[in-house]
């Protein structure tokens, strides 16, 4: 699956597109933020709240080290409470990641994927290497029933052994991370999730269905 589209309210347009160009050194022109194949587009959010979104950004894997040497310099790096604030995994999801704060609370993550292609580059990173957004989160009330509608409308299955918290639904490329509406984002576990306004376009999925949720203000619909 690929994440082409994010709408994201932002209480400040201008503001939060000069952290993208400045410290994370993306494309930006006007309100849209160019990533590889994504796009997201910064909308004021007139009243809605701002705080507790994640979005995930893939780094080729062989150039982690200096992606996470490279964002050190640029912004403070988020901890666990034990202290860390470089995250590996084994098992299905093999990738290595570390987190940082962005403008209006983000929750940003960088990500390598060992079964991605690896980069030709060497030398100093850049924010240009950023190839995809892969992750955005998306809370709900009842994550088994929207992993369930992410597959009947998506084809879409967990990357890893879902829980009544915590569903990733997708691939390496893209991954809808459903978490339950009181579990607070790894790795500070300060903030509940929020997504409200947030409208994503993907492609690459087994049928053009939309998921939504009303309540909580998101919607996700197929290219």
């Amino acid at each position: 699956m690929r994440l082409l589209h994010l709408s994201l309210p932002v209480s400040d347009v201008a503001n939060v597109a000069a952290y993208f160009r400045d410290v994370l050194q993306l494309e930006v022109a006007g309100d849209q933020v160019r990533i590889g194949w994504s796009t997201i587009q910064l909308q004021p959010a007139n009243g809605r709240p701002v705080g507790g979104v994640h979005l995930a950004f893939n780094v080729p894997d062989n150039r982690f080290a200096d992606a996470m040497s490279w964002l050190r310099a640029r912004t403070p790096l988020q901890c666990n409470p034990e202290g860390l604030d470089y995250f590996a995994l084994e098992s299905s999801w093999q990738s290595q990641s570390v987190y940082f704060t962005g403008p209006d609370g983000l929750i940003l993550e960088l990500i390598g994927r060992r079964r991605l292609p690896a980069s030709d580059r060497s030398g100093a990173f850049h924010g240009s290497e950023l190839t995809c957004l892969s992750e955005v989160g998306l809370p709900s009330h009842d994550v088994a029933a929207v992993r369930e509608q992410s597959n009947q409308r998506f084809g879409l299955r967990p990357i890893s052994p879902p829980s009544p918290q915590f569903a990733p639904m997708g691939d390496d490329e893209g991954l809808l991370i459903v978490v339950a509406a009181d579990r607070r984002w790894f790795p500070e576990q300060k903030d509940l999730p929020n997504a409200q306004g947030l409208q994503l376009e993907v492609a690459d999925v087994s049928s053009s269905g939309e998921l939504h949720d009303a309540a909580l203000g998101w919607r996700v619909q197929a290219a």
